[in-house]
Order: structure tokens, then C-alpha cells, then sequence
């Protein structure tokens, strides 16, 4: 998730440990060993635009590294506090607030490298957007009162709280796919692959993406809390497949292993885009949850096979957009 939220997180997971006349250090030192995670986001290189999209959220955020990156917290922390702490509670509270980094970040449709380097797979859970301002509110208002009070009940009650959120997350997505499914059943349609998945910053709008016959398909789900569940009927599009689409590529070249990575970080969701056919697309993001319309994506050169392919973003941020994207958070009926 947001740099925030994961340091609130670990603030919030280090007072919950912490004595009370500990408890605003702990807030501190949690709250740099939540967000320690992310560093990963410094790998890169101008040679490979791909770099950093597959080391971010890759094996700093393994449970297997939890201990090492705390660790590490706690040593570039050592010489701001080694008079106010023993060393051996400066690591408690950098291996609690380090400890969630990944899990959280496995709860969102994103997703992390989180059982690296047992396996390769980035685990998504797709409980939660990368972005949830209740969530957030959730850990700020709990950090907050433990910070002033100093209270690691008030701490452990966010906690729970947060963790309620995230089972209503989990409920929600249940509610989204068993319409999903139906939608496809309906269609005479057999997903031979299906990913459901929150917009952002809410769990109410949901995409569903799923594969048949050689297309991706992709529709928006509304799963109002009050309401009866609605479609907003979406697109569909061609599956890029390398063999078929890039024949006389050598396999071997440096712009078929880019677009192994990307199809990887993907999760083989890729297509072409119709505009662009030098472009592929990630499909599991959109700007609107029933459009192709694409978030990022890779320009590729099948003349030039050994040069790196470029990444790309393509957000919309336009008002017509946003405007949108809240008819269909609404529930309300969209005019073409």
C-alpha cells in the first residue's frame, strides 16, 4: 500500500508492544520500520526500465526477510537512539513494524513477492485497493490516541479494527466474484482464467477480468452494502500471445525475455493496445473498471530485439474521468 499506511501500520503494530513510557519512541521507530519496506522502490537503472517494477515489493517484503530488514532498521536507528534504548527493544520494535510490510501489501490487488525465495509468485489477495482511505483512517486515528494517551490498548483496538476491515474486504470480494461467475455462466462463456479485483480507494466497485477463448474480457461490479448488486457490462480484447504475435522474434532476445518479465508482473494479462500496436498493456488496470483503457504498460521495438523495452503510464486524471468512475461508484445508471 501508500507509503503512509504502511508506516501507520507499523507505528500502530510497535506501540501495541511497547511500555507505556515507551509508547511514542515505539510510535516513531515503528513508523520508519514500516515504510523501510519499500526501499526497494530505489532500484533501478536508466538501462532497464523494467528494474523497477520487478524489485519493487520483491524481497524486501519476503516473511523471510522480516528479520533482516528489522535489523537493518534498528542499525541505521542505533545511533539516534542507543541513549534512550537498548538495542534489544529498538529491534522488537523494528521487527514489529517491519513485520506486516509485505502481508499487508499481499492483501491488495498489487501484490508482493511475499514467500521469496521459496517462490517466485507475487501473492495478491485482492481484498484491498493499493490505496483505501478508511483503512488508513482506521491505523491514523489508533496511532493518534496510543501517541497521546500513551495507550498500546488503544494501539491493539486499531489493530483489530483494521483487521475487521480487511475481513470485510475479504466478504466483499466473495460477493463480487459469485456475480462475476454468474455474468460468465450467463454469457455461455467457461473462464479458463478469472481475477476479481477492488478499485481504487473503495470496496464497493470491483473489475473482473477473465480469459475465454483466446480474448480477455473485462466488466465493472458494484457491490453496494444496501443494494443489489450491479453490472456495468465492459470490453474485450485480443490475448497477446509472444508466439503468435511475435514470431520471428528470437526468444533468446533481450525484448522477448522484457516481455516474459512484464507478462510476468502481468500475470499474463497482457494484450496489444488497438491504438498502439507497439504497445502492450497490463489489462488488470484501467482508469474505468469495464474499459481497456490502460494504466501502464511496455513499447516494444520488434525491429531492435536487443534493446530493452520502455515503460509506460498512462493514467487519466481528467474530470470526465473521475466523474465517471463516481456514476459507477454511485450505482447510478451511465448515458453513453
Amino acid at each position: 500500500m501508500d507509503l503512509l499506511t504502511q508506516g501507520l501500520l507499523g507505528a500502530t503494530m510497535a506501540q501495541s508492544g511497547a511500555k507505556q513510557q515507551e509508547t511514542r519512541l515505539a510510535t516513531g521507530i515503528g513508523f520508519f520500520a514500516g515504510v523501510v519496506a519499500d526501499a526497494d522502490i530505489l532500484i533501478q537503472s536508466s538501462n532497464d526500465p523494467l528494474l523497477t517494477i520487478e524489485f519493487h515489493r520483491h524481497f524486501t517484503h519476503s516473511l523471510f526477510f522480516v528479520p533482516l530488514g528489522a535489523l537493518v532498521a534498528a542499525l541505521l536507528l542505533w545511533p539516534f537512539l542507543r541513549r534512550r534504548l537498548a538495542f534489544a527493544r529498538l529491534y522488537l520494535f523494528t521487527l514489529l513494524g517491519y513485520c506486516l510490510s509485505g502481508v499487508l501489501d499481499a492483501f491488495t490487488s498489487y501484490g508482493t513477492h511475499l514467500l521469496w525465495p521459496v517462490s517466485d509468485e507475487r501473492v495478491a489477495l485482492n481484498i484491498i485497493s493499493v490505496l483505501d482511505p478508511a483503512f488508513t483512517l482506521i491505523l491514523l486515528i489508533a496511532g493518534v490516541i496510543a501517541f497521546r494517551k500513551y495507550s498500546h490498548t488503544a494501539a491493539r483496538v486499531g489493530l483489530l479494527l483494521a483487521a475487521a476491515y480487511l475481513s470485510f474486504g475479504w466478504v466483499q470480494l466473495q460477493r463480487a466474484e459469485t456475480v462475476a461467475e454468474t455474468l460468465v455462466a450467463e454469457r455461455g462463456h467457461h473462464a479458463e482464467e478469472h481475477l476479481v479485483k477492488p478499485t481504487l480507494a473503495n470496496l464497493v466497485l470491483w473489475r473482473s477480468i477473465y480469459q475465454f477463448e483466446g480474448k480477455l474480457y473485462v466488466d465493472a461490479i458494484r457491490v453496494g452494502l444496501f443494494s443489489e448488486p450491479r453490472i456495468y457490462p465492459g470490453e474485450s480484447i485480443e490475448k497477446f500471445v509472444l508466439e503468435r504475435d511475435l514470431s520471428a522474434l528470437p526468444t533468446s532476445s533481450v525484448l522477448a525475455k522484457d516481455i516474459a518479465r512484464f507478462s510476468h508482473f502481468s500475470a499474463g494479462f497482457l494484450a496489444i493496445r488497438p491504438q498502439q500496436p507497439n504497445v502492450l498493456v497490463d489489462v488488470r488496470y484501467s482508469n474505468l473498471p469495464m474499459t481497456l483503457a490502460p494504466l501502464w504498460g511496455i513499447e516494444i521495438n520488434p525491429e531492435q530485439p536487443d534493446q530493452h523495452a520502455k515503460y509506460m503510464l498512462y493514467r487519466d486524471a481528467s474530470s470526465a474521468t473521475r466523474e465517471k468512475f463516481l456514476t459507477l461508484l454511485m450505482g447510478e445508471h451511465i448515458l453513453d
